[in-house]
């Protein structure tokens, strides 16, 4: 099979190809494009999972970036294991027909306990003191000190949160380059996450965006500069585009004001309670996916919902399988935002009773994706030198709360989730190899065939 390396520019439109970025704009003169099919929701767990399978994710799995664990009564986002995954991967399709074929995985989601060769994806030390350390791992378990030696430890607090900043798809880049020198796998998929940042924070048009852009140009250029040099065909693809957004809405507080939601109190703040919940929704960006415990219930929370300023449409589950979510993840009903709204998790009526999860950097805890841990909180005072002491205590192996995050959900400018308004506003797939695309425009699973058709050459 060819070598073939696949960077995944998350973000990256036709319409974001221009001044900003020079080299893209260059490599695409050569190139062909295809705008990429929506799947719904265009979140980064499933869009990577349709790519990787080709499949739709009513059968691969991965309906969202999370979903309700229904035997564990807990909603859960951002779990790692490959074995989520409930179709063949490209890399196991391409080892049955050439057994010399190997993988490297470098941070496209669910890396870990897959059956590709080589793996690297962020995987922070949870240590017992309570304390969160940056960190990642690798297979083979070797290689995650190979990397460090080189690279420094994985930029965990550059990745995500407020400090986010374009040194994590560096070293990240950096970590693809390092891994091909030591094994020069076959395939390797590459995944850069810079354009999600200040895109979600302030919007898309923000002026801070076009530093973003140039800063992702130069690292790809670096890429597929190193790879071409190695003999490489380079594909260029994204996962969904980011819309301007204005209006958060909160379908778990119209839940609960409606005697849906069940929540306890511990310690003076409130809990959601999943497990006696008649009804909640696990929002994820435009898409909330809401379980209905009580399927007696289902179409009067189908109808009170719909009436929610800012809901586009209430997916039944007579339609889900027209939208490719018909899947035992996913939730009785799933609403969709109108393009310039997105969904909350918020299920508190009282800022003073949110948990104290609310006000930090927790992707685990929070029953629903948190744009809102990218800001920090503008209402806090003297907020570096609060920062700073925190930090110090931590340093000094005491207990702290780095609780700086808003719990205002105005200040997200960008989201996504939702179809595109146009192609141009959505994902693409780029490759010099033109006559290996289908077309200029191709659904989301064709992408697997469109890669495993470079392998093949």
């Amino acid at each position: 099979m060819k070598k073939t390396v696949v960077i995944d520019v998350v973000g990256l439109t036709p319409n974001a190809i221009g001044a900003n970025t020079p080299f893209l704009q260059q490599w695409s003169q050569s190139a062909r494009m295809a705008s990429v099919g929506h799947v719904l929701p265009a979140v980064t767990c499933s869009v990577q999972a349709t790519y990787l399978t080709g499949k739709w994710p009513t059968e691969h799995g991965i309906v969202a970036n999370g979903w309700y664990f229904r035997d564990e009564c807990e909603p859960r986002l951002w779990r790692q294991s490959n074995k989520l995954v409930e179709a063949p991967k490209i890399w196991e399709v391409a080892k049955a027909e050439d057994p010399t074929f190997t993988c490297a995985n470098i941070c496209w989601w669910y890396a870990m306990y897959s059956t590709a060769d080589y793996a690297v994806t962020p995987r922070p030390q949870y240590l017992s003191d309570g304390r969160k350390l940056p960190d990642c791992y690798t297979y083979p378990l070797e290689l995650r000190g190979q990397l460090e030696a080189k690279l420094g430890t994985f930029p965990l607090f550059d990745f995500w949160g407020p400090r986010t900043s374009i040194k994590s798809s560096q070293w990240i880049a950096q970590a693809a380059i390092e891994t091909d020198k030591r094994h020069d796998p076959t395939l390797t998929l590459v995944y850069l996450p810079h354009l999600d940042y200040n895109a979600q924070r302030y919007g898309p048009a923000d002026a801070r965006v076009a530093a973003d852009l140039r800063e992702i140009d130069t690292v790809c250029r670096d890429l597929a500069t190193y790879f071409e040099g190695r003999g490489a065909q380079v594909i260029f693809l994204s996962e969904y585009g980011i819309a301007p957004v204005s209006r958060p809405i909160h379908l778990n507080r119209v839940l609960r004001e409606h005697g849906y939601l069940s929540i306890r109190e511990e310690r003076g703040l409130e809990l959601l309670d999943a497990g006696t919940c008649q009804a909640f929704a696990l929002a994820d960006h435009q898409v909330a996916h809401i379980y209905v415990n009580d399927a007696t219930k289902i179409e009067a929370v189908r109808s009170l919902l719909a009436q929610v300023p800012g809901v586009e449409k209430i997916i039944g589950p007579e339609e889900k399988a027209a939208y490719h979510l018909d899947h035992p993840r996913a939730g009785e009903l799933i609403a969709v935002a109108e393009k310039d709204a997105w969904f909350t998790y918020y299920y508190w009526l009282d800022d003073a009773k949110a948990p104290d999860f609310a006000r930090i950097v927790d992707i685990h805890r929070k029953p629903g994706y948190d744009p809102v841990e990218m800001f920090a909180d503008p209402t806090i005072k003297f907020l570096m030198p609060k920062v700073g002491l925190k930090l110090l205590r931590k340093k000094l192996g005491f207990r702290m709360l780095m609780d700086i995050i808003p719990l205002d959900a105005t200040l997200v400018g960008g989201s996504h989730g939702r179809p595109p308004a146009t192609p141009g506003e959505g994902p693409l797939l780029m490759s010099r190899r033109a006559n290996l695309l289908p077309g200029d425009a191709i659904d989301a699973p064709a992408v697997f065939d469109v890669i495993l058709a470079h392998l093949r050459g």
